[in-house]
């Protein structure tokens, strides 16, 4: 059989509620037991397993026409090497488009939606039935990329993180975060839940139930406010906003520096005041994190590499 490409083509997998249950309780009868058993309806996990696992064998059988596919679980995204000519496929929910897109560089990305009837998928713009067309496209150079602007913390320890929704700096546990806070020439001494960095793509996550919580309690004192900031902070855009969730104004503490725009020349810089448990994570992925305690100081900026989705 003839392919069209000799370069690699990754196609991102993710497991399925019902496989990771079957891990857990060791077979398919005790899982569902266990489910029933609190009432819960077990056929809706295995209609879902179901419907992955044929828009996988779809999507995976379109692709070997086309090229040389390898099947990569999300899993092992942190340590595999992608080839600098490797198209990637993502099949998955947005969550697994935004952690595979910092892990790369300047590879298209082609996201699929596995079951429409079930995800939204707004980083999901194909079908499995989408996927011939879509890659003989990108390989004819036909198809448009938007890029994607994402957030880089770098410690001075020389360790670097990047997060394309958003960055959580703050403790591991519900406690408070203490530490010093810089953005251009400002700066002051904070305690709070952590600080949250968004992206022009996690504007309509973390950073919406932010402003929704602000405007509740805006309205509540009379002093209500309606925010543009999500109307205009689009995915490509050359700034994040940050915000400090829960700060503490005390003797020793002060709460001015709560919300504001990171952009190259006002990065937000930080150093932590935390004996242990701080942390950095990116896009809810709470297992991978850079330790964040007394001492270290974390630059957060814009990334210097962007995500391309095809669309």
């Amino acid at each position: 059989m003839k392919r069209l490409t000799e370069n690699k083509i990754i196609l991102l997998t993710r497991t399925t509620r019902l496989e990771e249950l079957v891990a857990r309780f060791n077979t398919l009868g005790q899982a569902k037991f266990y489910v029933e058993h609190l009432g819960a309806n077990f056929t809706e996990y295995e209609l879902e397993h179901r419907n992955y696992k044929t828009a996988l064998r779809d999507t995976e059988m379109q692709l070997r026409a086309l090229g040389r596919v390898q099947v990569l679980d999300r899993t092992f995204l942190t340590n595999f090497v992608f080839g600098n000519g490797d198209l990637v496929v993502v099949l998955g929910q947005d969550g697994l488009v935004a952690n595979t897109l910092k892990y790369l560089r300047e590879h298209p990305v082609i996201a699929v939606n596995p079951d429409p009837a079930r995800w939204d998928g707004v980083l999901l713009p194909f079908g499995v039935n989408d996927v011939s067309k879509i890659v003989l496209d990108v390989f004819a150079q036909k198809r448009s990329v938007r890029e994607i602007t994402m957030a880089k913390a770098e410690l001075n320890n020389g360790q670097i993180l990047y997060g394309v929704n958003d960055l959580f700096i703050g403790p591991k546990s519900h406690v408070s975060a203490r530490y010093q806070i810089s953005i251009g020439l400002k700066h002051e001494q904070q305690s709070s839940s952590g600080i949250i960095v968004s992206t022009g793509l996690g504007s309509t996550g973390w950073l919406k139930s932010i402003l929704a919580g602000a405007r509740g309690i805006g309205s509540a004192f009379g002093k209500a406010f309606e925010p543009d900031i999500l109307k205009t902070f689009r995915w490509e855009s050359d700034y994040l906003y940050y915000t400090v969730r829960e700060p503490f104004p005390s003797k020793s503490s002060e709460a001015t520096l709560v919300f504001g725009k990171v952009t190259p020349k006002q990065p937000l810089k930080l150093v932590s005041q935390m004996p242990e448990n701080g942390v950095i994570f990116s896009d809810g992925i709470e297992a991978d994190y850079l330790e964040f305690n007394s001492g270290t100081q974390a630059t957060v900026t814009l990334a210097e590499k962007k995500g391309h989705l095809v669309i």
